[in-house]
């Protein structure tokens, strides 16, 4: 197998994110990566789809996951996090790529949820978040995390929640 893709064939070497606000060939490629990964959740007919992808400053992958992916409630933000050591300090320079922008409303889940997703990326030290739909962006900009925004993606991160939209 190429060390370069997944057993799934997504890429895991896209290249470096982005400085700000400006998007580079790799956030796109990392961008849909995470749309992709949206295709993998297990249905369900009221919670949204999402893929996101963890990714260092220098270009490595710290984690990938999915809605869905840890149990039927998990949002891909909280499953991605968690897969990421808190004290990682690769963390604080690290990109977040989200198929559907993050939102700033405590979720719908059965159980409390600690934080909402907005405020949990803000405190996980990351700073930088791009998505194909910018959802909960002036909350994570008012944390300091850079938002950018790159709706050509937006068809493909929309796709697999056709159905809630």
């Amino acid at each position: 197998m190429n060390d370069d893709v997944n057993e799934d064939r997504t890429p895991t070497a896209c290249g470096r994110p982005g400085p700000g606000d400006q998007p580079t060939v790799a956030d796109r490629a990392w961008l849909a990566i995470a749309c992709r990964l949206a295709t993998q959740c297990p249905p369900s007919d009221s919670a949204f789809s999402v893929g996101a992808v963890v990714v260092a400053d220098d270009g490595t992958e710290l984690a990938r996951a999915h809605s869905r992916e840890r149990d039927t409630d998990a949002h891909a933000e909280e499953s991605v996090l968690a897969k990421v050591d808190a004290g990682d300090p690769r963390l604080s320079d690290a990109t977040l790529y989200s198929s559907l922008g993050p939102c700033a409303e405590p979720s719908s889940r059965p159980r409390p949820r600690p934080l909402p997703r907005t405020r949990l990326i803000g405190e996980s030290g990351l700073r930088r978040v791009v998505t194909a739909c910018a959802w909960g962006a002036e909350s994570l900009e008012a944390a300091g995390v850079t938002v950018l925004e790159l709706p050509e993606y937006a068809d493909a991160a929309k796709a697999p929640n056709a159905h809630l939209l």
